[in-house]
């Protein structure tokens, strides 16, 4: 498969589904072509220390909570922020009810016409799942490459996204987790009913962080109107810093 190809290949045929029915499918979150694995970070299994990153954006911030249980990606995306490696970048990806990404390098300063989603650091981060953690609104998760490429489900090394999703009501997501394999605690399944989310990703992209304040700023960002490749036609671009509680 040429790699041309390889960045628009979709989890759930996004493309084929959107022409057979009326219910938008989500696309699979696009990661950067990488060939290596490597992590480059601080890991440190033991460290409490709660980290906080406030993502700023022309529509709000957003302050991002990480995952201590999470410490490959934490640490990693630690490091970056603290390198100021995603400021100026844009939110090259969005899709009303899906989610909106970003940590694309090429996407600082690129061109209206220029296709986004293939860059990154040049390495991977091993998946961490964790069945405590799912993709509610406001979740943070690592994009990554297929499964045809990528068995072992290891993540981009910069490129992120943050879920807006849709309501999945108990009885729609118990059918859904019978598809999957996965299933909910009445809590989990309470906050799928209420605020939303994208379950059908659960266990199989890495969530390390939530949105605690801002998840309105999403929801701004998911409504701008976007051109080919979930591109919005207006520039969102971003700064990250790390903040206390």
């Amino acid at each position: 498969m040429k790699k041309t190809t390889l960045i628009a290949v979709c989890l759930m045929a996004f493309v084929a589904c959107k022409e057979k029915t009326t219910t938008p499918t989500p696309e699979e979150p696009k990661a950067e072509i990488q060939t290596t694995t490597q992590t480059n970070t601080m890991e440190n299994q033991n460290d409490t220390t709660q980290y906080y990153v406030n993502i700023s954006t022309s529509f709000g911030d957003m302050v991002v909570k990480l995952y201590n249980e999470t410490p490959k990606h934490r640490d990693n995306f630690i490091k970056l922020v603290k390198d100021g490696y995603f400021n100026d970048l844009l939110f090259h990806r969005v899709i009303k009810d899906f989610m909106i990404q970003g940590g694309d390098p090429a996407s600082k300063n690129a061109g209206p016409n220029v296709q986004l989603g293939a860059g990154g650091p040049g390495y991977t981060i091993p998946a961490e799942f964790n069945r405590n953690f799912i993709h509610k609104k406001g979740a943070l998760s690592a994009a990554r490459q297929g499964d045809q490429v990528n068995p072992t489900k290891a993540s981009s090394g910069s490129q992120f996204y943050i879920v807006q999703g849709k309501v999945t009501d108990a009885a729609q997501l118990e059918q859904m987790g019978r598809q999957t394999g996965n299933s909910y605690t009445p809590e989990q399944t309470a906050i799928y009913s209420s605020i939303g989310g994208t379950p059908f990703l659960d266990n199989q992209y890495t969530v390390f962080g939530e949105v605690i304040k801002g998840l309105e700023v999403i929801d701004k960002i998911a409504a701008v109107k976007t051109a080919y490749g979930d591109r919005p036609q207006q520039d969102v671009k971003m700064t990250m810093t790390m903040v206390t509680m």
